[in-house]
């Protein structure tokens, strides 16, 4: 008989940030499977459960395993940093359910993306529109990943990257936004947001490379659009000109 199968999003990592739901779900399952880091974000939870831990790259591997002891009888929670649907393993889990044609449906629990976690920090650079762009070249080209960039640039929206891993495509990505914006541009960056180590810094679009050296992986740049500001240190986007409130 199958069990159930969820996949967790536990936030930024600051057990304030996970939501009720992704406590629960956790509390609920006898297995827990993850990424160390993001094992490590929730030990407080995991006493008395079988925890299978695993390392970088070993998505395909920690998808397949969750399936099948949920097809077992057990009670599982693969768990993500941040959401689990953003360049985490939700869709994976499901391609690999729909393509085996498996009678199971998993329960997906979101969480704080790394974009909301680093603009709370910085402010409000999100009101209004804006664009998540993955700079990680290890499942989509460099060429995908310009096109992307650009799209986003020319279309004024306020822009969020994620997993600067390689510093050349990150500053290839913030050239190329540079052509559409001017140098006074507001950046933000943020690394390991609500963890420990916690670094943020708001700068602009002229001077963001002085910061080259801090930005890795647990890293989220935040670029403005035509009308973000700063006061004060804060990244302010304005939610537009009528002044009323809209849900």
């Amino acid at each position: 008989m199958a069990g159930k199968l969820y996949i967790v999003g536990v936030g930024p990592g600051s057990p304030g940030l996970r939501t009720v739901a992704a406590i629960n779900a956790i509390r609920d399952s006898d297995v827990i499977i993850g990424y160390n880091t993001y094992i490590n974000l929730i030990s407080d939870l995991i006493n008395g459960k079988e925890v299978i831990r695993s390392r970088m790259h070993e998505e395909v591997m920690r998808a397949k395993l969750a399936i099948e002891k949920a097809l077992n009888g057990h009670v599982v929670s693969l768990v993500s940093g941040g959401d689990p649907q953003v360049y985490g393993l939700a869709s994976l889990v499901l391609e690999l359910i729909s393509k085996e044609g498996l009678d199971l449906r998993p329960t997906v629990i979101p969480g704080v993306t790394a974009a909301l976690a680093a603009a709370a920090r910085l402010g409000a650079p999100l009101n209004m529109d804006f664009a998540v762009v993955n700079l990680s070249n290890l499942l989509v080209s460099d060429e995908e990943i310009m096109m992307r960039i650009k799209a986003a640039a020319s279309g004024d929206f306020v822009i969020a990257l994620y997993n600067p891993i390689s510093k050349d495509v990150l500053i290839k990505a913030m050239n190329l936004i540079s052509m559409f914006r001017n140098a006074s541009t507001p950046v933000g960056i943020v690394r390991n947001a609500y963890r420990d180590g916690e670094f943020v810094i708001t700068t602009n679009l002229g001077n963001w490379m002085r910061y080259l050296e801090v930005i890795d992986m647990n890293t989220t740049l935040i670029i403005g659009n035509s009308r973000t500001y700063v006061y004060r240190g804060l990244m302010i986007t304005p939610r537009g000109v009528t002044g009323y409130e809209r849900d």
